[in-house]
């Protein structure tokens, strides 16, 4: 048995007549028992490499396999070894969530039996026991995506393919998943994460690969990709948007990589530390520039990205899916 849940070689997937092309030859080897975290902005392929993975799309080229099975030859053999659970929960809020429990278990053809045991067991390590005879439109946001991740868990898979589950959700929603998530992978479960959140990439996943535009920029731990960077982070507050635009223009080539400038805060990746800090004051002070707040740290995900792309993770731009469909459905 490989070491590897998911092994994917060359992966490239176009869109409209070949026009648009999500993935650039994306290889990807998913280890057994942990979180894998693939980090992107939308548009980055995530959602595409997944739906190849979860044998909902077909790749135009290349190869993958989950658990020893090929997706295009054998998609009946990856299908009863997965879970997926998308941005967004595809539970029947018309239905209680006992109900949409027992019909994914219907649906995956399982024992009556096995099914409400199981419908149980996860209602309660959920925490949706109290609402299992609630119709699921009375559900909060969070609710649902819980539900929806239960319903990825009915038939116990092995590989569990998450794309941006906690999406739209408030921050104690956000924790609360990410704690059951830990608690899957403790219990053997292989997880493919989609994030386009530094904190979450950070806190559960062991091994990323960063995407961007449908190629890999770059892989590791993310203390690895940390590392790689190299350097110290430059915080500056200003008085106002003003006097930021301002001091960005004096003290930009203090380093020689691009600044990220958000409202009154301007950030520099610099090599120097202590003696970059100093030449900015000294040159803000001689213009007369005064500052709120100044701090060094360490970088974090975020700031690697920044470096990689130019832009933060959390930039948005559509995907090249949905702007295929989105190009159809005018067409039509």
């Amino acid at each position: 048995m490989s070491d590897y849940v998911v092994e994917a070689e060359s992966i490239v997937r176009t869109f409209n007549d070949g026009d648009v092309q999500a993935l650039k030859g994306v290889s990807l080897r998913v280890p057994r028992g942990e979180v894998f975290g693939l980090l992107g902005p939308n548009g980055s392929g995530k959602t595409t490499m997944v739906r190849i993975l979860s044998t909902i799309l077909a790749p135009t080229s290349g190869r993958a396999t989950v658990d020893g099975f090929d997706v295009v030859r054998s998609p009946q053999e990856v299908r009863r070894r997965i879970g997926l659970a998308g941005q967004y929960a595809t539970v029947d809020e018309n239905l209680t969530g006992l109900e949409n429990l027992r019909m994914i278990g219907a649906l995956n053809h399982l024992h009556k039996p096995y099914v409400a045991s199981r419908a149980k067991e996860l209602l309660e390590d959920f925490g949706l026991t109290d609402a299992a005879g609630r119709n699921v439109k009375t559900y909060s946001g969070g609710m649902r995506r819980r539900l929806d991740l239960a319903a990825a868990l009915v038939a116990s898979p092995p590989v569990l393919f998450l794309d941006e589950p906690t999406t739209g959700l408030d921050p104690q929603s956000r924790q609360d998943l990410w704690s059951i998530i830990e608690t899957l992978v403790e219990g053997g479960t292989t997880v493919l994460l989609t994030t386009q959140y530094l904190e979450e990439a950070d806190r559960l996943c062991k091994q990323l690969v960063v995407l961007d535009k449908g190629s890999i920029i770059a892989e590791g731990t993310s203390q690895e990709l940390k590392t790689s960077l190299g350097a110290t982070v430059l915080s500056l507050t200003f008085h106002s948007t003003l006097d930021a635009a301002r001091g960005l223009e004096l003290i930009r080539d203090v380093s020689p990589k691009p600044a990220n400038i958000e409202g009154t805060v301007v950030e520099l990746t610099v090599e120097g530390g202590p003696a970059s800090a100093a030449e900015a004051l000294r040159r803000l002070d001689a213009a007369n520039v005064a500052l709120a707040g100044l701090t060094l740290r360490e970088p974090s995900l975020d700031d690697v990205f920044l470096s990689l792309t130019g832009h933060k993770a959390e930039d948005e731009v559509a995907t090249a899916e949905d702007a295929t469909a989105k190009r159809k459905g005018r067409a039509s």
